[in-house]
């Protein structure tokens, strides 16, 4: 029996460090708590967060789907938006600035996640008012 895309991800999670798995699972929580059509599937081997909804037409080698994707390394979080760019946000939240569009958010402990979570949330909602639909 194939696993959903949830309990791929939930066994990912708990691969990690139980530090590392706190903070995937308040952002679990906190991603898909913004949108009901907001999911999560493991891409690049790493938690990633996707639109479910009905979108226009485009190159999937566009990543207009793609969220936000977790990028694990050496016991650090770094969330990647591949759109960033196109994300109105004026708290600064969203680092980088990178030709390909994306945008980055660093979270080094759970402290940090708290501070930047209602950030998180404002972040994912502006881009889900950005769907070209």
């Amino acid at each position: 029996m194939t696993k959903s895309e949830t309990e791929q991800v939930s066994e990912l999670v708990a691969k990690h460090e139980p530090a590392i798995q706190e903070i995937l699972e308040a952002l679990r929580k906190t991603v898909l708590g913004v949108d009901k059509e907001i999911a999560e599937q493991v891409k690049w081997n790493s938690p990633c967060f996707y639109y479910t909804g009905a979108m226009k037409p485009f190159n999937p080698k566009e990543y207009k789907r793609d969220i936000v994707v977790v990028n694990l390394y050496k016991g650090r979080v770094l969330l990647v938006f591949p759109t960033g760019a196109r994300i109105e946000d004026t708290s600064g939240l969203l680092q980088g600035e990178y030709k390909d569009g994306r945008r980055l958010v660093p979270i080094e402990d759970m402290k940090d996640f708290k501070s930047k979570k209602k950030g998180l949330q404002r972040v994912i909602a502006e881009w889900i008012k950005g769907i070209d639909k």
